[in-house]
């Protein structure tokens, strides 16, 4: 839970501030007067909510896809559990009501990210109104923001949790105890298209472990890319946000993108370590180094992490281009915007080592799995 924690705080932090900023200046609407001060209003309304639209939209998915992978995750690798409850007269919704807790992970990063929000705003609002255009206006509480960012998120994962969960029982009791995961419909057709991809199937070994461990763990292809793209996005976008919007937003921007991106790094390549616990032993024994053992569990993922390095860095650019030429488009002193090379090249450096660097670690971890203790815990 603790990467939906992560997520959520996140989330809520970002549209909390935005949102509590719009209700209060919704509060002075009355007294702005002059037509530049106007244009500005709409403009700062404009810009939070596109940022809370955008920004929770995408936590919102990857948080959806966070939980269905783990209650998943967790119904195959505890199959033989479930399976003797179910034997023993468990039905399906008294089983999967206990997923219910993963919604509580939500709650705590929920409060979280409300309570930090809170600690910052009164300095956010005088940022967002640092030339005086709009009128004086002070920070209140909203309860309906509490409700809408906290009790309803938390309430809604936590049936979300229970419901998936729910589906995913429903397989029978003898599949459950002998640890048989769900074939696809694709896996299913076997036959003439089977024989047809047989010798393409026919790879190396190191090659088809890399390519098996990315296929069985399917989900964390998303993971990984995501998190390759929050690191390209976030960091190209705290570059140009000082000059644009102001330190604050930068640093702010910058924080929540490295948080995201080694949260959601560090579940996803755990997860494939642990889950390819006994491949990794077996290959220890029979003589492979631990470069080659890295470079094969780990190394198909490389190519997802540079596709979300680069979709990051053309949704960072298309975002902001949006949010000046149309959002701030007729305030006055909102410089021009155009593609920051400068920017691009020290997070593609920096992307570059600092992924390769984790990797590096990870693989100097695999090299101590011990092959008595997998075998043990089997």
């Amino acid at each position: 839970m603790a990467g939906m924690m992560v997520i959520s705080c996140c989330a809520v932090f970002v549209c909390t501030l935005f949102l509590n900023y719009h209700l209060d200046i919704a509060g002075v609407d009355s007294q702005i007067t002059s037509e530049y001060a106007r244009i500005f209003y709409q403009a700062q309304v404009s810009s939070g909510k596109v940022v809370c639209l955008v920004s929770g939209g995408c936590l919102l998915a990857t948080t959806l896809v966070m939980l269905s992978f783990y209650i998943r995750h967790y119904i195959e690798s505890h199959g033989k559990e479930l399976g003797i409850l179910k034997a023993l007269g468990y039905s399906r919704i008294q089983i999967s009501r206990g997923f219910w807790v993963m919604g509580l992970g939500v709650l705590i990063g929920a409060v979280a990210g409300f309570l930090f929000s809170f600690a910052i705003m009164p300095y956010f609002y005088q940022v967002q109104n640092k030339e005086k255009i709009l009128p004086e206006f002070t920070v209140h509480f909203h309860p309906i923001l509490a409700v809408l960012l906290v009790l309803f998120p938390a309430l809604f994962f936590s049936l979300m949790a229970v419901g998936y969960g729910y589906l995913r029982l429903g397989r029978p009791v003898l599949d459950l105890l002998k640890g048989r995961k769900i074939e696809s419909r694709k896996n299913q057709r076997g036959g003439q298209r089977g024989s047809r991809f047989k010798a393409e199937k026919e790879r190396p070994f190191l090659q088809e472990v890399r390519r098996s461990t990315v296929h069985s763990r399917g989900s964390l292809v998303f993971f990984i890319g995501f998190s390759s793209f929050c690191f390209s996005s976030m960091v190209q976008m705290s570059f140009s946000m000082e000059e644009l919007a102001s330190r604050l937003m930068s640093v702010m921007i910058l924080m929540i993108g490295l948080i995201l991106a080694c949260v959601t790094l560090f579940l996803a390549v755990t997860t494939v370590i642990n889950a390819n616990q006994k491949t990794i032993a077996m290959m220890g024994v029979f003589g492979y180094s631990f470069r080659e053992i890295g470079g094969a569990v780990l190394g198909g993922y490389r190519p997802v992490a540079w596709i979300g390095f680069f979709l990051g860095t053309g949704y960072q650019y298309g975002l902001l281009k949006t949010v000046v030429t149309v959002v701030f488009g007729d305030v006055a002193n909102v410089p021009e915007y155009g593609f920051d090379v400068g920017a691009f090249v020290i997070a593609l450096v920096a992307f570059g080592a600092l992924y390769e660097l984790i990797m590096a670690g990870y693989a100097r971890r695999i090299r101590k799995t011990p092959l008595k203790g997998v075998m043990e815990g089997e």
